[in-house]
């Protein structure tokens, strides 16, 4: 046992003393950061989760512990005691803790550390596999620390909020059904009944449902969710979602809870107060005016459609893309010229590739000349300065294709590109936004899926198009969009069969695949089923949005890499051939780490 705890309990933390704790005794423990050794005076920045403080080891203070602080090194866990004295006008403004320092009376040494493979600070460039091997190490920085009690804040008000406002927290099952369709799942093999699986649950969608009918009214979660998918930076294969269903609800209802949830978390965690009922804008005005159904508002530009206006243009593009049913789309960058030099003109293209499309550009000379757009009739010219609203001196970017193709393309451009290279976009903003109305299905051709998933309800003025143009059918569907981001989903609930027997068949699923992917919960809607709607939020992108971090993964303490494994804890790994036959499972014997 300590001899140190024994005697001793910490008084403050290493982040907590100002100019008003001077010439008082404390008791702090943490960790050795920087360490200066002034023969007299050794000087060591003492650091636990909540900041740091500048210890003195004084020769003439204290002998013994100028003897103890000699031997010090980085990343020792210490106990100390001392006084709170005043830095005089040596006062380090980038500290918190920076008025004052503690003179160090008592110390011992609760346990040595081996040289870190790497420093233990914020302005660090190490490799990312090294950081991930010694995780424990990188989680001991500042920036990430701050990250992760700034993502349990967000967690704990959200409890408290939805406590306050009749919410019940109700854990559902992790191990589920495999259902066919939607996202690829984790399975989990069943030792007790052979050759059959469970699925790790991708959501909790049907079962949070289920509660609904069951009564509960109101149901949140916070949980654990697997999907075996490939990775990205804002992707990993455990996440974690804020999940909420509610009874006896239409969109406006919900919409204006879940403000209340946001804006309590910004006032709370934050110190923000948002402006309140937040924007709402319909899909069919995102996808015209931004091209991508999650825009970031902090940049002014927009997109137009020329396509009316140019239609037998005289341009040999134009008129064959039109013809065949595309779209002319563009977007007007306001002048002068020298704002956007032919340099990043001419990288344009090579953006656009990898979303399968080409652009052409000009410049609006003086009496509406496009000079670059070759053959175009003047009425053509007039009708897309018109349109898009260019003045002398101003730039237009188009693109003509598929309508998706060119939306996503000058989407993007505007954003990625344009946006990024000017500096249009506003930094320190919260643009937040509802997106609303939806398209119900995906179709591509003859094939027709769930744009949602097939729970979801069509708006009441559209159900007699779901068995005569589903293509056409908009859904009661919303997404929480911050920034270009998507931090939430989610739609208000088919509860009548009819309606629900009319979906499936819209997407051509047979009454004997309703059966085996979702009986339980068609069983279940014969019995009183509530009007119901819910939403889920990403913890982890409101978590790295809300800190500013640059990837998810600094704000899940032990995240995967983008290959699903974990470098510190080396798995997944092989197992050995008895565990394989326990569970009834026979590897080929050519796969790689087979056991």
């Amino acid at each position: 046992m300590s001899a140190f705890l024994a005697t001793h309990t910490r008084t403050h933390s290493c982040g907590a003393l100002r100019a008003g704790d001077v010439g008082k005794h404390v008791v702090l423990t943490g960790w050795v950061g920087s360490y200066r050794d002034h023969g007299g005076c050794v000087f060591i920045d003492l650091r636990d989760r909540e900041g740091i403080t500048q210890l003195v080891f004084d020769e003439s203070f204290d002998k013994a512990a100028h003897d103890t602080a000699r031997e010090l090194r980085s990343e020792w866990c210490v106990g100390v005691t001392g006084e709170v004295r005043a830095r005089g006008t040596n006062v380090n403004d980038k500290m918190a803790t920076g008025a004052v320092e503690v003179w160090v009376k008592g110390i011992e040494v609760f346990s040595k550390s081996e040289t870190p493979p790497f420093q233990i600070e914020d302005s660090i460039e190490t490799n990312d596999s090294l950081r991930l091997k010694y995780r424990y190490l990188d989680l001991r920085r500042p920036k990430l620390q701050k990250n992760l009690i700034t993502r349990s804040k967000i967690t704990s008000v959200t409890r408290d909020y939805l406590g306050k406002h009749g919410f019940l927290e109700i854990e559902t099952p992790f191990m589920v059904k495999y259902t066919p369709g939607g996202a690829r799942n984790f399975l989990v093999p069943s030792r007790l009944n052979p050759g059959q699986f469970y699925a790790l649950a991708e959501s909790p969608q049907i079962f949070k449902q289920l509660l609904m009918v069951a009564g509960y009214e109101r149901y949140f979660q916070i949980v654990r969710c697997f999907r075996d998918e490939d990775l990205r930076n804002e992707r990993q294969p455990e996440f974690t979602q804020i999940d909420i269903e509610m009874s006896f609800v239409n969109e406006q209802i919900l919409q204006n809870m879940m403000e209340g949830l946001i804006s309590t978390l910004w006032r709370d965690v934050l110190g923000i107060d948002l402006k309140l009922p937040l924007r709402r804008m319909t899909y069919a005005e995102a996808m015209d005016k931004y091209g991508v159904d999650k825009p970031d508002l902090r940049c002014d530009l927009t997109l137009c459609d020329v396509t009316a206006g140019v239609k037998g243009s005289g341009n040999r593009v134009f008129d064959g893309v039109v013809e065949s049913g595309g779209i002319v789309k563009c977007l007007r960058v306001p002048g002068p010229a020298e704002r956007l030099p032919r340099s990043v003109l001419d990288g344009l293209n090579d953006f656009a590739k990898s979303f399968g499309a080409k652009t052409m550009w000009t410049r609006v000379q003086e009496g509406g000349a496009l000079p670059q757009i070759k053959g175009i009739s003047d009425q053509a010219r007039n009708e897309i300065l018109r349109i898009s609203g260019a003045t002398t001196g101003d730039t237009l970017i188009l693109v003509a294709d598929k309508a998706k193709v060119a939306n996503a393309t000058l989407g993007a451009i505007r954003i990625h590109y344009i946006g990024d290279k000017l500096g249009l976009i506003r930094k320190g903003e919260w643009q937040f936004m509802w997106l609303t109305d939806p398209p119900l299905f995906e179709v591509d051709g003859t094939e027709i899926a769930a744009a949602h998933h097939p729970f979801t309800s069509p708006r009441t003025e559209d159900e007699p198009l779901l068995d005569t143009a589903p293509e056409r059918v908009l859904a009661r569907a919303y997404d929480l969009v911050l920034n270009g981001v998507e931090v939430g989903g989610g739609s208000i609930r088919i509860h009548r069969s009819e309606l629900q027997d009319r979906a499936f068949k819209a997407l051509g699923i047979t009454e004997e695949e309703r059966r085996a992917k979702f009986g339980f919960l068609l069983d279940a809607f014969k019995y009183g089923p509530p009007p119901h709607g819910g939403i889920a939020f990403g913890l982890d992108r409101l978590a790295m949005l809300m800190t500013g971090a640059e990837f998810m993964r600094d704000v899940i303490a032990f995240p995967k890499t983008q290959k699903g494994s974990d470098l510190m804890t080396e798995c997944p790994t092989p197992v050995s051939k008895k565990q394989l036959e326990e569970l009834f499972i026979q590897v080929r014997p050519d796969l790689p780490g087979k056991p």
